[in-house]
């Protein structure tokens, strides 16, 4: 049996090499050069065409490349009763952490002020170099406990959301109905949110007016959580004081967007954490490993909450 390959052309190559230094050339197939669809049991993807996994009859394990599974479950023809797993890469929390702190300071110092001194030759040395931060991170996961803990660790004020009861010794959390008093407490809402049936359109015009004014916006979860006319209409009435947008409806951004030329808003092309293929690979083979001896699966997805 083999384990098929499916991804973008732009990454395959990097994939497929990785997964050669660690199991025979012959036990991988690279889509579309399938010649025997029997012969798949187990899928490794990012991007699927909809409807292909029904093709792969003995197909016994879908694992996605990344941490996000929307991809997969986007598929309305997606097999019945096979399970789904996700990589879990310390990596990628370190690399999200780093990008939601750099956000964090960089409108905790006033960067947005100084470059626009810079830009027209003023020297403000007697204005206050920074804001006072309250920060609530929205979907208080492994990617979102982490970023916050380290944000608490460096003296900040953090409150934590998630949708199902959690503990931690020294942030408050809220779940479940009491995401308003969560918003009452922030000015800066990070989102961190799988993307799911119920968190599209998640970043919209309803949920920003119940912030405070001013209230500044990180968002690295996925485009589709956010609704970009409410940022810029946030925006444009003091709900929000800016944002710092790593995801985006449509990626690439289009070239009419009015994101582009938003001074208030700050945009990198969805890089705050990639997938290493050297961490993500071995777990994809222990879990086919486990697959073929029938032994627990590791980061299977809860199908039901989407993530």
């Amino acid at each position: 049996m083999k384990i098929l390959i499916i991804a973008p052309h732009n990454i395959v190559d990097n994939w497929v090499k990785v997964f050669n230094k660690l199991i025979s050339k012959d036990s991988i197939v690279i889509w579309p050069n399938v010649l025997d669809y029997d012969k798949i049991d187990c899928v490794a993807l990012w991007n699927q065409p909809h409807g292909l996994l029904n093709k792969f009859k003995n197909l016994k394990l879908i694992h996605s490349m990344g941490a996000g599974v929307d991809h997969i479950l986007s598929d309305p023809s997606l097999p019945e009763n096979i399970p789904i797993c996700r990589i879990s890469d310390e990596k990628l929390s370190f690399s999200m952490s780093n990008y939601i702190i750099m956000a964090v300071l960089f409108y905790h110092k006033r960067l947005i002020k100084y470059q626009s001194d810079k830009k027209n030759k003023i020297w403000d040395h007697d204005s206050i170099p920074e804001i006072d931060v309250n920060i609530g991170i929205l979907g208080f996961g492994s990617l979102g406990s982490d970023a916050g803990i380290k944000l608490k660790n460096l003296g900040f004020n953090v409150y934590g959301y998630s949708l199902n009861k959690k503990e931690h010794s020294d942030i408050i959390l809220y779940h479940g109905d009491n995401l308003d008093q969560f918003l009452s407490k922030i000015n800066v809402l990070v989102c961190t949110v799988p993307y799911t049936s119920k968190t599209k359109n998640l970043l919209n015009i309803k949920l920003f007016n119940k912030l405070n004014d001013e209230t500044y916006l990180i968002n690295v979860s996925r485009g589709k959580v956010q609704n970009e006319k409410d940022i810029l209409k946030a925006i444009k009435i003091g709900k929000l004081s800016g944002a710092f947008l790593d995801v985006f409806e449509t990626e690439p951004i289009p070239k009419n967007s009015k994101i582009w030329k938003n001074d208030k808003i700050e945009i990198t092309p969805h890089i705050a954490s990639i997938t290493n293929e050297e961490a993500a690979v071995p777990q994809i083979l222990d879990n086919y490993n486990r697959m073929i001896k029938n032994i627990e699966l590791k980061n299977v997805i809860n199908l039901e909450n989407e993530y």
